[in-house]
């Protein structure tokens, strides 16, 4: 043990032991850590401008989607319909009508979900379409700054839904895609508006305003919302002032400008002009 009288040698072993110490310490908390993401924070793959732009591969998985959040929207990879994740259960509502629920190697070129933890509720009364919905609504934002998660659980007298088929590569914008959506009326129908509302300077990164979809409680009908009316119905809300995202790593993310403003094909696509069915 001579070793042990060399100059500075005790100090070495024991920040070594305190390094091996740390180092378990660490691995313990990996290994019983909880979600990727906390709650009062919203989670983001991509931007809407790059979904604007064609940018339709997926990148981020269901299985890892959801160690950020039990709630949200988004998209599958091709654009393959409209996503709905409630209760922690990704739902895909495609263009020919049908809703699934996603596998966890499903992927998606963009979604946004949270651990929804709702502040309030309040009773919604009569609403005939989206925009007096939209209007009820903003009485009960928190501000317009923070995001806010929307809940809305009810029997409606009708809800508009789309849904956009898978696309092709070469990938056309969602402008011209948007023009192949197909649009359903439901009426009657219990279910779930799963939505966010985003204040307005994250235009480029996501959808200012309300964005809004729809699941039926039976879990067979769904899409993007494009009109709504309510008779009676409960609205839950949590305020969100957390903010996270994630870029794609492939070469057309790097390689696609985006600096133009695509806020006016944005309205065109979000607000919906195809055929009905």
């Amino acid at each position: 043990m001579q070793f042990l009288k060399r100059p500075g040698m005790k100090l070495i072993i024991v920040l070594i032991i305190v390094g091996v110490v740390l180092l378990i310490g660490l691995n313990l908390h990996k290994g019983t850590s909880g979600p990727s993401s906390p709650t009062d924070t919203l989670y983001q793959y991509s931007t809407i401008d790059a979904l604007m732009l064609g940018l339709y591969g997926g990148g981020v998985t269901m299985q890892n989607l959801t160690t950020h959040g039990d709630f949200g929207i988004g998209t599958f990879d091709h654009l393959d319909g409209e996503m709905i994740v409630l209760d922690g259960t990704v739902y895909q509502a495609r263009a020919d009508g049908t809703v699934s629920q996603a596998a966890p190697a499903n992927t998606s070129p963009f979604a946004e979900v949270t651990f929804f933890k709702p502040d309030r509720s309040y009773p919604l009364t009569r609403s005939d379409n989206i925009s007096s919905l939209t209007s009820a609504l903003d009485a009960f934002l928190p501000g317009k700054n923070h995001f806010s998660m929307i809940r809305i659980d009810g029997t409606f007298p009708t809800v508009k839904v789309r849904a956009i088929p898978a696309q092709q590569i070469p990938y056309p914008k969602l402008e011209d895609a948007s023009k192949e959506q197909k649009v359903y009326t439901l009426s009657n129908v219990s279910g779930t508006v799963v939505g966010v509302w985003s204040p307005s300077f994250v235009q480029g990164i996501t959808v200012p305003g309300y964005h809004l979809h729809f699941i039926s409680a039976d879990r067979k009908s769904g899409g993007h919302i494009l009109d709504i009316s309510i008779d009676q119905a409960t609205f839950s809300l949590e305020e969100i002032s957390g903010f996270t995202m994630d870029l794609p790593t492939t070469g057309d993310f790097l390689t696609t400008d985006l600096s133009g403003n695509q806020s006016t094909a944005l309205n065109t696509v979000e607000k919906g002009a195809a055929s009905t069915r």
